[in-house]
């Protein structure tokens, strides 16, 4: 198939066919709108013989068109017919993701960006999943495009741009679990030492990944969500599901009677008074205690009985004997 690959970005597009793959660039900037590239590519591409067309769009792209306006180049680009003004079947990609597909070699890969924004993709068994992490705060109330992009490279400087893409690239690997990191976009030559599992891509993949959009099905099929209701009511509805869903069934009749009986078990008895709240070693302290002192009680009133037992003995009446 022969295709018309557009990279769109945000100082130049760049078209080329999947029949030569030679790249043709054409200035962007932020006054150019969907329709004066469409003019702008059509007029180029006029003796061109091609059957399809892939579009890399700067931004976020959901069913097949881009979903918000670009930051760095003009607008109407949500509301264009793409296939209408080429007269050729569309795919739209975002461009970080395009070029990710482009550079992919196997295992999971994350593709950065290193262009006037920052692309960022993730590419696994020939599916690719667009990333919007780019726009994720950072560090001062920054987002990481601030920082990676064109601005935050003329703000920081090479040097301190290049520490910030190695940090940069170290949390987003460790977070997304990847293999390898592929650095593309037109500042990824600054770069002068690479990080850890980091290898430097080409611009030039940006074409290969558009001839692979219709080569492969490179996009993620989005997920249906459905209610708790709809899921009970479809497990009903299929007797093989139904039928295994019974022992689980039985087992959730028996649980009350096992709580009631732990509940019966359980049962906490009354709250003891303070007096009752003694314990039989003191008690038994205390009892042992009373015993004593009862004893010598009894030997003291005994001892005074002798005394004055004695002391009657030892007065005599006057003239006795």
């Amino acid at each position: 198939m022969r295709v018309l690959v557009i990279d769109v970005g945000g100082t130049h597009i760049k078209i080329a066919g999947s029949w030569d793959r030679v790249t043709h660039r054409i200035p962007s900037g932020q006054a150019m709108t969907a329709a004066d590239m469409a003019r702008a590519v059509m007029a180029l591409t006029k003796d061109w013989d091609y059957e399809a067309v892939s579009l890399g769009y700067p931004g976020p792209v959901k069913d097949n068109r881009p979903f918000r306006e670009p930051i760095n180049i003009g607008g109407g680009w949500t509301t264009f017919d793409f296939q209408k003004a080429f007269g050729k079947p569309v795919r739209c990609i975002n461009d970080a993701a395009m070029q990710a597909l482009g550079s992919y070699a196997g295992g999971r890969m994350l593709f950065l960006g290193l262009g006037t924004g920052l692309g960022t993709s993730i590419v696994e068994n020939w599916r690719v999943e667009p990333l919007e992490i780019a726009h994720l705060p950072y560090r001062k109330g920054q987002s990481y495009e601030e920082y990676l992009g064109e601005a935050g490279l003329a703000r920081l400087g090479d040097e301190r741009w290049e520490r910030h893409v190695h940090k940069v690239c170290d949390l987003f690997r460790a977070a997304l679990l990847c293999d390898g990191i592929v650095l593309g976009g037109g500042n990824a030559r600054r770069l002068v030492t690479l990080p850890d599992a980091a290898t430097r891509g080409s611009n030039e993949n940006a074409i290969h990944g558009g001839v692979r959009l219709w080569e492969r099905v490179a996009e993620s099929t989005a997920p249906e969500f459905i209610d708790a209701r709809t899921a009970a009511q479809t497990l009903l509805d299929d007797p093989i599901l139904a039928t295994a869903a019974r022992p689980t069934a039985e087992v959730e009749t028996l649980s009350p009677r096992s709580t009631t009986r732990k509940s019966v078990t359980r049962k906490r008895a009354p709250k003891k008074s303070a007096a009752q709240k003694v314990t039989p070693q003191k008690s038994a302290t205390r009892k042992s205690a009373t015993r004593k002192s009862a004893t010598q009680k009894s030997t003291t009133q005994k001892s005074t009985t002798q005394k004055s037992t004695t002391q009657k003995r030892v007065k005599k009446p006057a003239g006795s004997g």
